[in-house]
C-alpha cells in the first residue's frame, strides 16, 4: 500500500507511439533536473520510464503515464504511473525475473525498471490491464 504524497506538479501524457515515448522521456529528464537529481539518478529514472513506457505501448496496446513531482519527509522526487487496458500480466513474479520475455527483447524491462527505482508498485489483472507506479527520490 502506497502512502499518499502531495504532488507539487502533475501532467498526464498519452503513450500511443514512438513520438509519445520520446516526448515522455524528455519530460521525465526535465522534471528530474528540476528536482535536483544527479546525472546518475536522472539516467536511472529516464531509463526506467523508457522501459515502462514502451511496455505500456507495445504490450498494453497503448495507455498513458501520469508524471508527478512529489514531496515526502523533506525529500523531492519524481513519481510516474503507467497505465494501460491491455491483456494484463498473468504471472507478475515471473514477469519480474530477468530473462523472461513475451517478445523479442532480453527480458530485463520490468525487473530492470524495478531496480532503477526507489519505489515500485505493480497491479495487473489478466484481461483488464496493468498499472505500474515508480518513484525516484533525489539523494
Amino acid at each position: 500500500m502506497r502512502l499518499s504524497m502531495p504532488s507539487t506538479k502533475t501532467e498526464e501524457m498519452p503513450l500511443q507511439s514512438d513520438h509519445d515515448i520520446v516526448r515522455m522521456r524528455q519530460t521525465v529528464r526535465a522534471w528530474a533536473i528540476e528536482t535536483g537529481m544527479s546525472l546518475v539518478d536522472q539516467t536511472k529514472i529516464v531509463t526506467a520510464a523508457s522501459e515502462l513506457g514502451r511496455n505500456t505501448w507495445v504490450h498494453g496496446g497503448g495507455g498513458s503515464v501520469k508524471l508527478e513531482i512529489v514531496e515526502r519527509d523533506h525529500r523531492r522526487g519524481v513519481r510516474l504511473t503507467f497505465e494501460d487496458h491491455g491483456p494484463g500480466i498473468s504471472n507478475i513474479e515471473l514477469a519480474l525475473k530477468d530473462g523472461y520475455t513475451t517478445g523479442n527483447g532480453m527480458g530485463l524491462g520490468l525487473g530492470g525498471a524495478k531496480r532503477l527505482s526507489n519505489e515500485f508498485d505493480i497491479d495487473s489483472r489478466p484481461g483488464e490491464g496493468t498499472r505500474i507506479t515508480i518513484t525516484r527520490w533525489k539523494v
